[in-house]
C-alpha cells in the first residue's frame, strides 16, 4: 500500500525532471530572498541560472549547522515572520540551537510525508498510534502527530517520560503501533518486564523508531522484547523533521527519501566530492519545497550510502542504509575511526550481555583510552568472578579484532547505567573537559 503513487512511484525520469524544476526554483528563491544565500552563491561564483542539470546542484555551495547557529534564529528564513505559523529548534549540544520555521504550506508538506511513512510502515487510518516523542520544541512528537491525524488514524500524544504511565496506556489503550528512539523502545520492554507485564502480549505489532543511530543486532532486540517490527525512520529538524525517509516492511532494506521533496547526495567529509554510488558518504540534502525555511545542500554529518536499485514495494526512490554514525561522533582512538554503533554491534553479539553501554573516553599523557562499561545480565552478574572475566577478554578481543582498536572492559550490573526518554547519551568524551 502507498500512500501518494503519482509521487512515490514515478519512473525515474519523470522524478528527476520535477527535482530539477524543483531544484531551480528554490535556487531562485534563496538567492533573492536571503542574503546569506546571495553572499554564497556569489562568492562561489554561481547563479541560479547556472542550473541547467541535475548535476549543476555541486556547483552549488554547502551549508553547515555553523552557518545556521551564526544566523540565528531566523537569518535564513525565506519569507516574512507574518507567515511562520511554527517554531521548532534543535536540541543541539553545542553552541545555540538550531532555529527552524513552517509556513502553513510547510506544516501541510510535513504532515503528509509522515503520513507517507506511516503508509510504508503498514498503518491504515484503523490504527492507533502511541506517540512517545518529545513535544515542544524537538520535531518529532509534532511531526508523528500531525502525520497520523493526516493518515486518519488515531493518535495517543503521550511524549516522552512517565515510564510506568506509559506501559500502563500500553496496556489499557491498545495502541497497534508505537513511536519513540530505539533505546527508549528497550528502556519501555525492561520496565514493563520488571512490572511483571508481558510486553509481547500488547496488541503493538509496528514500531516506528528513529532520532538516534541503532544496530541491527538491537533490532532483534527490540522486536523479541516487544514482538513488533521494528522499522528505522530518518529526519532531522533542519531539514523538516521526522518523515525524510523510512523503511519499508515489505524491505526493510534501506529507507526510503522522498525524493519529490528533497534532493540527496553521499559526499566524501573530508573532501566534499561525491562518493560513488554504493559507498558511505556523508549525507547531504536540498529542500525543494519547503518555503519558511529552505536549505541549500546542507551536511547532516550523518553517515550513510544511497541504494538505487528497485525495492519490491514498487516505489522507485532512492534508499539510503540505515545510519552508521556521525562523521562529528567519530572517535578517533590512537589513530583508529570508531563509532558507538560499531562497538554496540559487538556488545550485542556476546550472550549475557544487556543492550545498556557507555563509552568513556579519555586521555593518559599523549595517549587516548577507551573503557566500555556494559550491563551483565543479572544470572551472570551472580556467576563466579572468573566467569566475569572471561566475557571482558571476549569483549575485549572482539572490539580488538573487528575494530582494530584496544579498550578497557567493564562489566557493570543490570540497570546500573543511565537511562535516557530521548536520544541516548552513549559517549562521555573526557578528553574535551
Amino acid at each position: 500500500m502507498i500512500f501518494d503513487e503519482e509521487f512515490e512511484t514515478l519512473p525515474r525520469e519523470a522524478l528527476e525532471a520535477l527535482q530539477l524544476k524543483r531544484l531551480q526554483q528554490v535556487a531562485e528563491r534563496v538567492y533573492h530572498t536571503v542574503g546569506f544565500y546571495r553572499n554564497a552563491f556569489d562568492e562561489a561564483g554561481v547563479t541560479p541560472d547556472d542550473i541547467k542539470t541535475l548535476d549543476d546542484i555541486r556547483r552549488l555551495p554547502f551549508t553547515t549547522k555553523k552557518d545556521l547557529q551564526d544566523n540565528y534564529p531566523f537569518g535564513l528564513f525565506a519569507v516574512p515572520m507574518g507567515n511562520v505559523i511554527r517554531l521548532h529548534a534543535s536540541s543541539g549540544t553545542t553552541g545555540k540551537p538550531t532555529v527552524v520555521g513552517y509556513t502553513k504550506r510547510d506544516i501541510d508538506t510535513w504532515s503528509v510525508l509522515m503520513a507517507r511513512s506511516f503508509v510504508a510502515s503498514g498503518l491504515t487510518r484503523n490504527d492507533i498510534i502511541h506517540n512517545a516523542y518529545g513535544y515542544g520544541l524537538f520535531t518529532g512528537g509534532l511531526g508523528a502527530h500531525y502525520g497520523a491525524e493526516r493518515l486518519g488514524a488515531s493518535v495517543i500524544p503521550m511524549s516522552g517520560g512517565s515510564t510506568k504511565k506509559q506501559i500502563l496506556i500500553l496496556q489499557d489503550f491498545g495502541p497497534t503501533a508505537i513511536c519513540c528512539t530505539p533505546s527508549y523502545a528497550l528502556y519501555l520492554a525492561e520496565q514493563g518486564e520488571e512490572m511483571g507485564v508481558d510486553m509481547k502480549s500488547l496488541r503493538l505489532r509496528v514500531g516506528i523508531l528513529g532520532a538516534e543511530p541503532w544496530s541491527e543486532q538491537m533490532r532483534e532486540e527490540i522486536e523479541e522484547r516487544l514482538g513488533i517490527t521494528a522499522l528505522d525512520i530518518y529526519g532531522l529538524s533542519e531539514i523538516i523533521g521526522p518523515g525524510v525517509a523510512i523503511e519499508c516492511k515489505e524491505g526493510r532494506s534501506g529507507l526510503h527519501v522522498f525524493e519529490d521533496h528533497f534532493i540527496v547526495e553521499a559526499i566524501n567529509p573530508a573532501t566534499g566530492s561525491p562518493v560513488k554510488n554504493g559507498e558511505i558518504g556523508e549525507l547531504v540534502f536540498t529542500t525543494l519545497t519547503k518555503e519558511a525555511f529552505p536549505l541549500i545542500r546542507y551536511r547532516t554529518r550523518d553517515l550513510s550510502k544511497l541504494v538505487r536499485t528497485p525495492c519490491r514495494c514498487g516505489r522507485t526512490l532512492t534508499r539510503m542504509a540505515r545510519v552508521s554514525g556521525r562523521s562529528d561522533d567519530m572517535l578517533i582512538i590512537r589513530g583508529v575511526n570508531v563509532f558507538p554503533s560499531q562497538i554496540e554491534s559487538v556488545l550485542l553479539g556476546i550472550e549475557g550481555l544487556e543492550p545498556h553501554y557507555q563509552l568513556i573516553v579519555e586521555r593518559e599523557g599523549t595517549l587516548d583510552t577507551l573503557e566500555i562499561r556494559v550491563e551483565v545480565s543479572e544470572k551472570i552478574f551472580s556467576d563466579q568472578v572468573r566467569g566475569l572475566q572471561q566475557i571482558e577478554r571476549r569483549i575485549t578481543k572482539d572490539i580488538k579484532d573487528y575494530l582494530g582498536v584496544t579498550a578497557a572492559v567493564k562489566l557493570v550490573e543490570a540497570k546500573t547505567l543511565e537511562r535516557f526518554e530521548g536520544k541516548a547519551q552513549r559517549v562521555i568524551d573526557k578528553r574535551r573537559i
